[in-house]
């Protein structure tokens, strides 16, 4: 049986969305910019966000993906058009916008099941440059973004849910039955902080995950802070870092699967050394997790993430990072990001800062950031400057 959110869900939704997560908690202002960027079976949702756009004054750009065109492009496409670049498109758009709403939904999530994963990333490598710029942006102040979901049937089915079970884990998850969400979430945001702020005074060197199959070392590296609560993804509880990728050695065992590129990874398993993935392994989807770590920079780490079970109304497997990066349940989740470190994890000023200054810092470039969770109960420890230890997360929860 098919559902839809109603009129009032999707109107709270888009106010989240367009008066929130922009701008870093304070919404979009007058005059300002706003890129859509919806798939064809999310348009209800497009409808709302172009109509909070222009009640608040600003200016939507609509980008409306067709459905189900993915895969017919990798089957055609010439090594040349895999890797061409619309480069004045492309810098254009950047220069024009000021915000991005960018919205998940998929009608097909294996799509691109059997297709050569050579070939998703010679596409993938050859967006670096927007991406570049984007970034580039950001880290002066003058860019924002923010990420969120759209469910569809073939998502629930995925994993068992039916569509309006699903919906539901969306509604509760983003707070969409309260009468004003965006308060909602400026309140939660305030609890959340609290943690950040504790996580920033101990001034961690760094971290030691444990579990079964797991024990990984992650150096936080110097003029870090925690990062959390900026609106950049609806819904989000994680509490995050760019580590310094130089210091990360050990193994880590995933225990959610990972959905990337069409196609579906289980089981992953990473090794590390000196930083850099020494060894790959998946019980399902390994060749795709190869080719994903063999791009450059991508077999290191950019993001260290704990989530807090107490604060996240996620409690289900969604299929989707967005979701499952967010999740809490009964030992909520830690997770880390091979790939493009978060530059606003730097304590000073983004803007001011080189390329090779970042490279010195050990904040790692890369065009990949894909995110791999696990859920199992994980113990993590810090190390403090002054030699000693402290256990800061512990059967899902923060304990500082």
């Amino acid at each position: 049986m098919s559902y839809e959110p109603s009129d009032e869900i999707l109107e709270k939704y888009a106010d989240v969305m367009i008066n929130f997560a922009l701008n870093s908690g304070e919404g979009v202002k007058p005059g300002e910019v706003v890129q859509l960027r919806v798939p064809e079976v999310a348009k209800p949702f497009l409808v709302a966000l172009r109509r909070a756009v222009l009640k608040a004054g600003a200016h939507p750009i609509v980008f409306f993906t067709p459905d189900g065109m993915a895969r017919e492009f990798f089957e055609l496409a010439s090594d040349e058009q895999l890797e061409f670049f619309a480069e004045k498109y492309h810098r254009g758009t950047v220069d024009q916008i000021d915000h991005t709403v960018a919205i998940l939904a998929e009608t097909d999530k294996k799509e691109l099941d059997g297709i050569d994963s050579k070939k998703i990333m010679a596409a993938q490598k050859a967006m670096k440059p927007y991406m570049d710029w984007r970034r580039e942006k950001e880290s002066a102040g003058k860019y924002t973004w923010t990420l969120a979901m759209w469910g569809t049937q073939e998502m629930a089915d995925e994993v068992g849910m039916t569509l309006e079970e699903y919906w539901e884990q969306i509604i509760d998850a983003c707070y969409l039955k309260e009468e004003q969400p965006a308060e909602k979430w400026k309140a939660l945001y305030e609890e959340l902080y609290s943690y950040k702020d504790k996580l920033d005074a101990l001034k961690i060197e760094k971290v030691r995950i444990e579990a079964e199959d797991t024990d990984l070392w992650v150096t936080l590296g110097n003029n870090r802070k925690w990062l959390g609560g900026s609106g950049r993804n609806i819904p989000s509880f994680e509490l995050f870092v760019s580590p310094d990728w130089r210091g990360t050695e050990g193994r880590i065992r995933f225990t959610e699967p990972l959905y990337r590129y069409g196609a579906l990874i289980e089981d992953a398993y990473l090794e590390f050394k000196d930083g850099c993935v020494t060894k790959a392994t998946a019980s399902k989807g390994e060749s795709l997790l190869k080719e994903m770590v063999a791009v450059e920079n991508a077999d290191k780490v950019g993001e260290f993430s704990l989530t807090d079970r107490r604060f996240s109304r996620i409690t289900k497997f969604m299929g989707e990072t967005l979701y499952d990066e967010n999740v809490g349940g009964e030992f909520g989740n830690t997770h880390i990001a091979v790939g493009a470190a978060y530059r606003d994890s730097y304590t000073g000023d983004p803007s001011s800062v080189s390329e090779e200054q970042w490279a010195e810092m050990g904040y790692n470039n890369s065009v990949v950031h894909t995110d791999i969770v696990a859920t199992s109960n994980r113990k993590v420890t810090a190390y403090l400057p002054d030699g000693s230890s402290q256990v800061i997360y512990e059967d899902g929860q923060f304990t500082i």
